[in-house]
């Protein structure tokens, strides 16, 4: 069981996202992450130092914010977006968070490309209320 409430680990959440993908400051993001951190997504290498060694490899343009925060127990959902990452499209994540003893323990995601308003069949966004410039 976590020492955090669900409340909690979406501020948490927040706050290691920005740390480590914005601010690049990996010192401060190892306080957020655990140790025996377990990477269920394909397109990063295993553990936390998988994970770290997937943002030193991306440009230092790579900026992360979110759009929505939900969290049942010791899970958390981040809605968010990965702009700057050195590819022709921003990349549009639902990031699955499970915490244990009050650190993200173990992660999944669901990514794609963000589609331009030409790209959209449904006409619509799919991140914000904005198609991206």
């Amino acid at each position: 069981m976590s020492k955090t409430s669900p409340e909690q680990n979406k501020a948490i959440v927040l706050e290691a996202f920005d740390t480590l993908f914005n601010k690049r400051d990996y010192a401060a993001a190892e306080r957020f992450w655990s140790d025996r951190y377990i990477q269920h997504s394909a397109h990063i290498a295993p553990g936390r130092d998988g994970l770290f060694d997937l943002i030193r490899a991306l440009p230092d343009t790579l900026y992360y914010e979110s759009r929505l925060v939900v969290a049942e127990g010791d899970y958390v959902i981040a809605h968010g977006r990965f702009s700057g990452n050195g590819r022709p499209a921003a990349w549009v994540a639902a990031d699955i968070v499970r915490f244990e003893d009050g650190k993200l323990a173990e992660h999944w995601d669901v990514l794609q490309d963000e589609a331009t308003k030409t790209e959209s069949v449904s006409g619509l966004p799919m991140f914000g209320d904005q198609f991206p410039a």
